[in-house]
């Protein structure tokens, strides 16, 4: 894409920000409501996936200087080890817990080992749509 597509690059500049934003609120009510690590991870995705669009792949890999199959691995492994946890307290496999915790400015808050097991499933959803959108527009001369 030529680089003087300015209204392009400005307007998804401010859509990214949004994107972004509606995929941490999809995360953070995957647990209660529908919705958690695999829909937050793939708006993320997209959000990436727009900016890829917008610009070119040198820029997108200067400013997210991250290896997305590694990202998608290490996302893999927290989902493993968060369903793993539960054997090691006589549990079934993906059992979950949660508690109450008075945190300083957020007051009682409920923190469930389910958002760990949603965060791995986000990277491992982010990693792999990108590493796929990547690997399908590389330059393949």
């Amino acid at each position: 894409m030529k680089p003087n597509d300015i209204i392009l690059q400005t307007v998804t500049k401010l859509a990214v920000v949004i994107i972004f934003t509606f995929s941490i609120y999809l995360f953070y009510g995957g647990h209660h409501n529908p919705g958690g690590g695999f829909i937050g991870g793939l708006t993320a995705a997209s959000g990436i996936t727009l900016l890829l669009l917008s610009f070119d792949i040198e820029t997108l890999r200067e400013n997210i200087p991250y290896d997305f199959t590694k990202v998608a691995a290490f996302g893999v492994l927290i989902a493993i080890l968060t369903g793993a946890g539960s054997l090691f307290f006589d549990a079934p496999f993906l059992s979950q817990t949660f508690g109450y915790f008075d945190l300083p400015f957020f007051g009682s808050t409920e923190l469930a080992t389910a958002l760990l097991f949603d965060t791995g499933v986000a990277l491992a959803v982010i990693g792999t749509a990108v590493t796929i959108i990547l690997t399908i527009s590389e330059d393949r001369s």
